[in-house]
């Protein structure tokens, strides 16, 4: 189990269950009754992701991180590329049963881009966007079919996922300080985007502020860290705030709409993760 864990990145699935929670809230669509098992299709999703990772790495990974589960024998390539693909049927199948069609409509072009990212995308030039648009679709799948409405929110995530995949490159030889910039550039635009426009009320205005506050303010100075020397160590730490920070970014967004209590809760999953982190980690 420990094995299918690292496999999966598991605890890191904390940081995507507020994808949906931030697209409900945008878009005017609040979670209620099965729709409040739309979070749990995102986790299928990110743990499919995460599979199909490790097997279209397996290669590389005996050369740069023998320690992972393939390489190190613990587990097969075909049982990780089998684990894919049950979790992406699960996705599939919570998000017909929590969304219906139109959650549905989101969710396959999202299972499309999973698969697209990590078995064409990674490590091009397009990777960056392929993640960025699992993000972005995956924020869409809680809009309830008002996509529109919910678009901002899927931007400042995309922006941001766009940002933390291109400085995650650099994570076993070490980075640019030009990609790292223009990780700090995205957390600033994602910031701005989620406390700009319309807010259920000031007091939700102030709590989003507060929220944005901990994410540019973390994720920033381990991105401005990268930047000045972008070591691999260092860029390791941008890259793991920058997945630690989609939580208060989500909780922002989440907040300015109306849904201050929920992004509460949201955010008590932060420390859990970093707490995770030390035992299984989310790279």
């Amino acid at each position: 189990m420990r094995a299918v864990a690292e496999l999966v990145r598991a605890p890191a699935a904390l940081t995507v269950l507020g994808d949906t929670i931030a697209g409900a809230a945008a878009s005017g669509s609040p979670l209620r009754g099965r729709r409040w098992t739309l979070p749990l299709a995102s986790v299928a999703f990110y743990w499919a992701g995460m599979a199909l990772n490790d097997w279209a790495d397996r290669e590389l990974d005996a050369v740069e991180r023998p320690e992972r589960p393939i390489p190190s024998g613990r587990l097969s390539a075909g049982a990780a590329l089998a684990t894919g693909g049950a979790l992406t049927a699960a996705g599939l199948g919570i998000a017909r049963f929590g969304g219906g069609q139109s959650a549905l409509r989101v969710a396959l072009p999202l299972a499309a881009a999973v698969w697209a990212y990590d078995t064409k995308l990674k490590g091009t030039a397009a990777g960056p966007c392929g993640m960025a648009a699992c993000r972005a679709l995956d924020v869409l799948l809680g809009a309830g079919g008002r996509w529109r409405d919910a678009a901002p929110a899927a931007v400042a995530l995309a922006v941001h996922t766009h940002g933390v995949t291109a400085v995650s490159a650099g994570e076993v030889h070490g980075g640019s300080p030009s990609t790292a910039g223009t990780a700090l550039a995205g957390t600033a635009v994602a910031t701005a985007v989620s406390v700009s426009g319309r807010s259920a009320g000031p007091g939700h205005r102030l709590a989003a502020a507060g929220f944005a506050g901990g994410f540019a303010t973390t994720v920033g100075t381990a991105q401005y860290a990268a930047m000045e020397r972008p070591s691999a160590g260092r860029v390791r730490t941008a890259t793991m705030a920058g997945i630690h920070g989609m939580v208060p970014l989500q909780a922002a967004l989440a907040a300015r709409h109306g849904a201050t209590r929920v992004a509460a809760v949201l955010a008590t999953a932060l420390p859990l993760a970093r707490k995770l982190a030390k035992k299984v980690s989310p790279t």
